[in-house]
């Protein structure tokens, strides 16, 4: 993975975590810069690996569909297919589009479909359903673990304050 690949795929990891934790933010105003800087980059930071692992994923599906492994490293990210998601991160913040964020989020596994049917040597519609499925489940990990978080924390409050 190239080094622009890199920064741009933090940049949306970045991204995609300012519009989940900055409303929360706006409710609550007495919240310190630190420590919202300090729930920003550790959690962009995740974001941004899960976008990675995202044509793994999906490459690790398309070796489970098919009998004999395909030839070949895999599929990478590459700065052309990388740009949509930096911009579906970018329009994450729930008031400017969540409607637009999720169509950006299936038109960026639209163009991951074809280099997967290419480079694994699947059919079109397998291809999309091995993206389908490693953009869904790597989501519902990634909110899984968001969820576990907010509970801990909402613990670790409630008993610091009694």
């Amino acid at each position: 993975m190239s080094p622009a690949v890199v920064v741009l795929l933090l940049f949306a990891g970045v991204s995609e975590t300012a519009g989940r934790i900055l409303p929360l933010v706006a409710r609550r105003p007495g919240m310190s810069r630190t420590f919202v800087a300090g729930l920003l980059l550790p959690a962009g930071l995740v974001e941004g690996v899960v976008f990675a692992l995202w044509p793994l994923t999906a490459w690790t599906l398309a070796e489970l569909v098919l009998s004999a492994p395909p030839p070949g490293t895999g599929l990478v990210w590459t700065p052309s297919m990388v740009a949509p998601l930096v911009l579906a991160a970018v329009l994450a913040f729930p008031l400017l589009g969540p409607l637009l964020h999720f169509l950006l989020f299936v038109g960026v596994g639209a163009g991951l479909v074809g280099p997967l049917a290419a480079a694994s040597g699947l059919d079109r519609s397998s291809a999309a359903g091995c993206v389908a499925v490693a953009g869904i489940g790597l989501g519902l990990a990634v909110e899984a673990v968001r969820r576990l978080v907010v509970r801990i924390s909402a613990t670790a409050a409630r008993e610091s304050i009694a």
